[in-house]
């Protein structure tokens, strides 16, 4: 199981955006086209982000997406 007990919220908005695109952020880890260290980069871009709140609260209301919303830092990656 990948997680990050050190940034416990920053890795479950991490990984709820990526389900939302319908990605697996671990299984991308485990079969080898996402490296461990690029996935710690993007936990560690959502837990210095500022926008938390907004992030907790579209991932509330979300299902699915397309694209990440613009407040996401790691809307680029």
């Amino acid at each position: 199981m990948i997680g990050y007990a050190e940034a416990p919220m920053a890795w479950g908005h991490t990984h709820g955006m990526a389900r939302l695109l319908g990605v697996d952020l671990a299984g991308a880890v485990v079969d080898g086209w996402l490296q461990r260290a690029e996935l710690a980069a993007l936990v560690a871009t959502c837990e210095s982000c500022g926008a938390t709140p907004c992030c907790s609260d579209w991932l509330a209301q979300t299902a699915e997406a397309e694209t990440l919303p613009g407040f996401c830092a790691n809307s680029d990656a």
